[in-house]
């Protein structure tokens, strides 16, 4: 299949602010992880954004929708659930906006997650880690409810959240690839890279290209991915986007994470090895084509759980707190 001949951009531009240059990630090819050799798979690095995760680009639209629309005033303080990424990308641009940010946290996340939050200064108010990110979810909506002086963007009710991937991410790809896409693989999170993406795919490529859903076993905890099987479906996601899902379980997530790093130099977190999994199953079944996947995000707030360390069974048996 030809492709427009690779490019090296030792600079990513010039910019302004930190928060201008988020997106414009590299996409690089895996050949080591290819099982074909008319089978090309790419990564789209997302780990390249500022903080280190593709909830930068959810994080910036969101908060540029709310001040768009008027929807952040003086007084109101930012509130978000979340198990990490998008806490500390909102802290992040929050900082550089001069808003303040309060976020709902399970009480048991890796302490480097706990770190980056009050670097940038948010406030952090946790929710029993038991109940994962959905009882982070439940107690945001409650105070927010309760508080006017709360503004909460929500991110897996916001259409800005998928706006950001059809805008950003699922554009930069297509041109990228000169619009050779066969399948697009992403974790199946809150939704908004699979359905931002998914829809623009289809709408400019057709059938022909493939959507495919990295999900976690029921009861089978991969941090930053969800189950639908545990009974909270984000609004924003239109299953009809989707034309497979695909089970991973938390060991093969461990696994493939270890493997990017080995194989590809890819150091990730762990969805990124839940995603790199399905997209070479998905490459396994294709005689000839693009495979493109995202890494999500860079592996540094997961040091302390071991995952790169440790054996991978004393890993994968850990409880579900250990990960959200």
């Amino acid at each position: 299949m030809a492709l427009p001949p690779l490019e090296t951009r030792p600079c990513g531009g010039r910019y302004g602010d930190i928060v201008q240059a988020i997106g414009n990630t590299p996409l690089v090819e895996l050949k080591r992880l290819s099982p074909k050799p008319g089978v090309r798979i790419w990564a789209k690095m997302e780990s390249a954004n500022p903080t280190g995760s593709v909830k930068d680009r959810v994080a910036r639209a969101m908060i540029e929708d709310a001040e768009e629309k008027g929807l952040i005033g003086p007084g109101q303080t930012i509130l978000e659930p979340t198990s990490g990424n998008t806490g500390i990308s909102l802290a992040m641009i929050c900082s550089r906006k001069g808003y303040d940010l309060e976020v709902v946290m399970p009480d048991n996340v890796t302490p480097e997650r706990t770190q980056l939050l009050e670097m940038y200064g948010a406030r952090i108010t946790y929710s029993p880690g038991a109940q994962g990110s959905n009882g982070a979810v439940t107690q945001a909506l409650a105070m927010a409810e309760a508080d006017p002086r709360y503004y909460m963007p929500y991110q897996y009710g916001n259409e800005a959240n998928p706006g950001a991937h059809y805008h950003g991410t699922a554009k930069e790809i297509l041109e990228e690839l000169d619009g050779h896409v066969d399948a697009f693989v992403a974790g199946l999170g809150t939704g908004g890279t699979l359905m931002g993406i998914g829809r623009r795919f289809k709408e400019e490529l057709g059938d022909h290209v493939k959507i495919v859903a990295a999900e976690p076993m029921q009861g089978e905890p991969v941090q930053g991915l969800r189950s639908l099987e545990d009974g909270f479906i984000p609004p924003i996601i239109d299953l009809s986007v989707l034309d497979r899902k695909i089970v991973v379980t938390s060991r093969d997530a461990i696994i493939w994470t270890r493997k990017l790093l080995k194989e590809e130099g890819i150091f990730a977190g762990v969805s990124s090895g839940a995603i790199a999994r399905v997209a070479v199953r998905i490459a396994g079944e294709m005689d000839e084509g693009n495979v493109v996947f995202i890494v999500c995000d860079d592996g540094w707030k997961y040091l302390s759980s071991g995952v790169y360390t440790k054996p991978v069974d004393e890993i994968a048996d850990l409880e579900s707190t250990v990960w959200w």
